[in-house]
């Protein structure tokens, strides 16, 4: 895989390790804005892990920074993960910088952990009612009271096997239904969440999907039925009063601490923005132009020019 304009033969400014094929436009996007500030870029992928993984373990190469969506699907690049996290925990900022690290990326990703801390921090949260893993605690008894709260129907999530709605009920209406789903993931926390209805802003759901990049937020309208994205423009921005999901957004990244990720609200009647999904650890970047329910071409671009800004400093 290409290594694209390297300032010498030993340093490179950004590694990105890949292998999902739908993520090439992003990893180019990447690579192109690195290149135009003059920065390297390495990519690591299946058909090159060993002999880059060798060249850094034996210090005959340096990545000054990993971005890595490949680790949590492919065994061969722990080594190199686990390399490159040492390096970042023993001297954050220098030479071995880790964009999310992984640790911090399944901590963020589990539902339960950032519900609570959520609420710690003021971000609304649906009613929830949290189990323990049937492997921890096979029988649980719910009060009658607390799962008329719900309302049905209401959902079901497992806290940390929920990747693209992996696992999920929306439309859960009894208590069976929950003790079949808590065997379905036995070693997982399930979350017992009330439905969030959204109003409608003008002919829009007012579901929003907000990413956070590096320091700066971007705001989507996102479907919640289509899954079709569109960008919120300042004027909507300023006309529905959007903004308190940037700061909510900035609220998430100090309590997740990843640098890049994405979080869904919906505003419900009374005008509260609820998070209704927390933090997406690994953003699904397949453009607009290729996936028609992908993300905006454009934001996927400022993505990488707000990655490259962060690693130029």
């Amino acid at each position: 895989m290409p290594e694209h304009r390297a300032r010498d033969a030993a340093s490179v400014d950004l590694g990105l390790a890949w292998t999902w094929e739908f993520d090439a436009p992003f990893i180019r996007a990447i690579a192109a804005k690195f290149q135009e500030r003059g920065l390297s870029v390495q990519e690591i992928t299946p058909a090159n892990i060993s002999s880059v993984t060798e060249d850094v373990l034996s210090r005959r190469r340096r990545l000054r920074a990993i971005f890595d969506r490949a680790s949590d699907e492919d065994d061969s690049f722990h080594e190199l993960a686990d390399f490159m996290l040492r390096e970042h925990r023993a001297a954050p900022g220098t030479p071995g910088r880790f964009l999310n690290p992984p640790d911090d990326s399944r901590r963020a990703a589990d539902k339960a952990t950032m519900h609570l801390e959520f609420i710690s921090n003021g971000i609304h949260v649906p009613y929830t009612i949290i189990l323990s893993p049937l492997s921890e605690e096979p029988v649980v008894s719910i009060q009658a009271d607390r799962l008329e709260n719900l309302g049905k129907p209401f959902v079901i999530k497992p806290a940390n096997t929920t990747g693209g709605g992996i696992g999920v009920v929306l439309n859960a209406r009894t208590i069976e239904e929950v003790m079949a789903q808590r065997k379905v993931h036995r070693g997982d926390k399930y979350l017992l969440q009330r439905r969030v209805v959204p109003v409608y802003l003008s002919e829009s759901r007012a579901w929003f999907r907000v990413f956070f990049a590096f320091g700066d937020v971007r705001l989507c309208w996102w479907d919640d039925q289509t899954h079709v994205y569109e960008e919120v423009t300042g004027d909507e921005e300023r006309w529905f009063g959007l903004d308190e999901l940037r700061t909510s957004a900035k609220t998430i990244a100090n309590v997740c601490g990843l640098d890049f990720f994405s979080t869904e609200f919906a505003q419900t009647g009374d005008g509260t923005f609820v998070s209704v999904d927390y933090v997406n650890e690994l953003c699904d970047m397949r453009p607009k132009s290729i996936v028609p329910t992908g993300v905006p071409d454009s934001l996927l671009h400022w993505v990488a020019t707000r990655m490259m800004l962060h690693l130029a400093q």
